[in-house]
């Protein structure tokens, strides 16, 4: 085990200097952009960032002016903003869902032959080759400024990029009850729904709180080429220098993200079984291992 641990921090180490190599090849060895570089960002921030403008939150500025709702926040610029960015991550995510659990098992080398298997993978590439906001840019041309342009663009990166998770998960599933559903005459429909998505629909789930969580985030990148969300009103604070705006906005997409994040924790702690594992304590965290095997075994007792 311990040779093991070994290789691992020498492979480790030497890809960390090899890629500090690369890095210093990279910046020519002139490093003073970064020496100099965090007391630009103090005085950026003391002068355009801090403090940011709290009325963008709690007073009614939305556009165009038709909300009726006594809160001024319901009607703000960051609360309108982000909630079209959480329906437009919501509808993509689960439309891109649905068409990647769709293309995967048709993807899964242990599902289907390589004339089926090829084909499928190659559009699924493509689909995510380019990144999310080049989708965006094209949808924006073909259907106009817009929260469609964003939903259509997060749909399609979302089939090839949770595609390629849910079928490498697929192959990684047990032989035996594959073998046994085609011993039985199962056809491929009746394999993903009674084996496949018993065998890994907890991991199907974990990927699609992920990439509900990963489309909130891109969803605010993609109002900056018209797509519609929150990230429209940073551009237009950005495009005015108006950066304190920029800097509220990006306080609402922060806690957001974090509240996400705790409801993905949540949700998920209904599908997974951690009954027989203990979480580790504080302590057992930073102690070292003779040690924290002794406190473990110690509190094991008393239970």
């Amino acid at each position: 085990m311990s040779v093991k641990v070994n290789k691992v921090w020498l492979i480790s180490l030497t890809l960390l200097f090899l890629s500090l190599i690369i890095l210093n090849n990279l910046v020519r060895g002139d490093w003073g952009d970064i020496t100099g570089g965090f007391a630009n960002l103090l005085k950026f921030w003391n002068t355009e960032l801090w403090p940011p403008e709290w009325s963008l939150i709690f007073d009614a500025q939305s556009e165009p002016p038709n909300c009726n709702v006594e809160i001024g926040f319901f009607c703000s610029k960051a609360y309108t903003g982000m909630l079209e960015t959480l329906k437009m991550a919501f509808v993509a995510t689960i439309f891109g869902f649905i068409g990647a659990i769709t293309l995967s098992s048709f993807a899964a080398k242990n599902l289907v032959p390589n004339y089926v298997l090829v084909p499928t993978r190659l559009f699924m590439s493509m689909t995510r080759s380019l990144p999310s906001i080049i989708w965006a840019i094209i949808f924006v041309i073909v259907v106009g400024i817009g929260p469609l342009a964003g939903v259509l663009a997060m749909v399609i990166y979302t089939i090839g990029y949770l595609g390629k998770l849910q079928y490498e998960e697929i192959e990684g599933i047990n032989r035996e009850p594959l073998e046994a559903a085609r011993a039985m005459g199962l056809n491929h429909s009746e394999i993903v729904s009674k084996v496949v998505l018993p065998e890994s629909g907890n991991t199907f789930l974990s990927q699609l709180l992920f990439m509900f969580e990963y489309n909130v985030r891109h969803g605010t990148v993609l109002g900056l080429v018209g797509a519609g969300g929150i990230g429209l009103h940073i551009d237009r604070a950005m495009e005015l220098n108006l950066y304190n705006h920029v800097m509220t906005y990006l306080i609402v997409i922060f806690i957001v993200i974090v509240v996400i994040d705790f409801l993905s924790l949540f949700i998920r702690s209904f599908v997974t079984d951690e009954s027989e594992v203990g979480s580790p304590s504080f302590l057992t965290v930073l102690l070292p291992a003779s040690l924290s095997q002794r406190l473990f075994s110690q509190k094991q007792s008393e239970d």
